[in-house]
């Protein structure tokens, strides 16, 4: 018996697209839903392969919509048995339901649903345990089909916030409450509702700046933004199974930007999961949007099992996401969407009291991005100072750029922004692209050259006094012979040294202690007003 159940599990199929659960209810009943366009495990939406019950073809389908956009959060997932000939949902159907939140358990439970459909309404409230609250009457889906719909409320905490609800759906019952199947139809279904996450950061040129994640899949933790590297890194917990990867067709993660970040308005992203590079074809950039830009990232049953093949750490997902360096140019669309603005400039780290080159080029959107002959207005700005201007007719050559060229003011630092307006005449083909000048590096490399050392010795013996010893480290620190961490200086007017940074003076001469053990003597009197840098 066992194994007769086992086969009758069923998966869902690799392709993808979105349906409300108003879209779902009303195909369902008006013959026009596509079943070759099924999805797969941790998407919004399933349709299951059709399978045999008592001579006729059935299928499964689970999909997921928020309640009311407007009203609430609430998150709603529908399930309905379908006549795969007719598209009629079944009537008198049981369902034996099992559902988990990533790994919550949350309930089991027979219900029964005399029009073939069932729809939970996930709400969030600070219980102690999961409460279901069953409810029946018209509602909207009642009165626009001329049915009653059966819902169930199931509150806990953060049950509106989206995640992937895992479904073991079992059919006991159909056409009939007193029709008992011989052998329960079993479909395992997983539903990702789209859970977004906001994180906030002092970038060091850039200032106050936010990123949001979307995730279609599974909640993330441990996000973290390095301004160096400019590397987006987060983790998620996936099942790394043969089973879940024949089962998941696509994992969705969603990054939104603010287009006041310029350093992430790059023309592209590498991706990095637990230190497998993914394909350049799982990124999409969207740009349409006026104050932020939202970088897709689809990576495909194809991608997961190379990841799984790779044998690399396989605790979860490990998401590293870093600005592609064979895409040199910054990019924008215009808040009309017709056109696409490619830069660059050069030197490439822009300095104040400079020489400065800014090329662009001026693309079609609805002409695959091809260069294009338009006017524009082109300027260069730092709050309300004018510090550009030029206007011009862009080139539609491939092997040629649009040309700015001025001197950076000595005044002018930070971030200035690059404005593009009234293409072709048109007051809606604007954009602005945020750069900086004078860029702030924060390096936390510890750099000491080992000739330094000789230094080290011969005060730690006393060959040279404590202000001489003093005097070349200032000097080496100002002149950047030798770089350390950042620290924060007091006001001091002692120059006393303590013993113990002579100890690891010493020590470090003699290759005791490590360069980081060294530097932190440096720190403390740099922070104590000993050393002034």
């Amino acid at each position: 018996m066992e194994k007769k159940l086992e086969r009758k599990i069923q998966t869902s199929g690799l392709r993808l697209k979105n349906f409300s659960l108003f879209a779902v209810l009303i195909f369902s009943f008006v013959f026009v839903i596509g079943f070759d366009n099924a999805y797969g495990h941790g998407v919004g939406s399933e349709t299951f392969p059709p399978v045999d019950l008592n001579g006729k073809l059935v299928t499964l389908e689970v999909s997921s919509s928020k309640s009311d956009p407007e009203a609430s959060d609430d998150q709603q997932i529908s399930i309905s048995l379908i006549d795969f000939n007719s598209k009629i949902t079944l009537r008198d159907v049981t369902f034996q339901i099992k559902s988990e939140r990533g790994e919550q358990f949350l309930f089991e439970q027979e219900f029964k649903a005399d029009n073939g459909f069932i729809v939970f309404n996930f709400v969030s409230e600070e219980t102690d345990s999961i409460i279901l609250e069953e409810e029946n009457g018209g509602g909207l889906f009642g009165s626009l089909l001329g049915l009653e719909s059966r819902m169930v409320h199931v509150k806990g905490p953060k049950l509106s916030e989206g995640g992937l609800y895992k479904l073991d759906v079992s059919v006991l019952t159909a056409d009939g409450y007193s029709q008992k199947l011989d052998e329960p139809l079993v479909f395992n279904a997983g539903i990702s509702i789209a859970q977004t996450s906001r994180h906030d950061f002092v970038d060091p040129n850039f200032g106050e700046q936010n990123i949001h994640v979307i995730t279609y899949y599974d909640e993330i933790s441990n996000f973290n933004y390095d301004s160096n590297s400019k590397e987006i890194s987060f983790f998620m917990p996936f099942d790394w199974t043969q089973s879940n990867i024949n089962q998941t067709s696509v994992v969705h993660e969603e990054l939104v930007i603010p287009k006041t970040f310029g350093d992430l308005l790059v023309s592209g992203f590498t991706m990095h999961v637990n230190g497998v590079e993914l394909s350049e074809d799982i990124v999409n950039i969207d740009d349409f949007f006026a104050d932020g830009r939202i970088v897709h990232f689809i990576i495909y049953q194809k991608e997961l099992q190379n990841i799984f093949d790779s044998k690399s750490n396989q605790n979860g997902m490990d998401f590293v996401i870093t600005p592609n360096r064979d895409y040199p140019h910054l990019s924008s669309v215009t808040e009309n969407g017709q056109f696409r603005i490619l830069v660059s400039w050069e030197p490439e780290n822009l300095k104040s009291n400079s020489n400065t080159k800014i090329l662009f080029d001026v693309t079609d959107i609805f002409l695959k991005n091809k260069p294009v002959a338009t006017n524009y207005e082109f300027s260069v700005t730092q709050d309300d100072r004018i510090i550009f201007e030029q206007s011009g007719v862009s080139t539609d050559s491939k092997d040629e750029h649009n040309i700015a060229e001025f001197f950076m003011p000595e005044d002018v630092s930070g971030i200035v922004n690059l404005n593009f307006r009234n293409l072709d005449n048109n007051s809606l083909a604007k954009t602005t692209i945020p750069i900086v000048i004078d860029r702030i590096s924060i390096n936390e490399e510890i750099i000491l050259p080992n000739w330094i050392r000789n230094n080290a010795a011969w005060w730690s013996e006393e060959q040279i006094d404590d202000n001489t010893f003093i005097q070349g480290i200032e000097y080496m620190i100002k002149n950047k012979i030798i770089s350390i961490p950042q620290t924060q200086q007091e006001t001091s007017t002692s120059k006393e040294i303590p013993s113990w940074i002579r100890n690891n003076a010493s020590w470090w001469a003699d290759g005791q202690i490590d360069d980081k053990t060294f530097v932190q003597g440096l720190e403390f009197m740099i922070k104590a007003g000993i050393l002034r840098v």
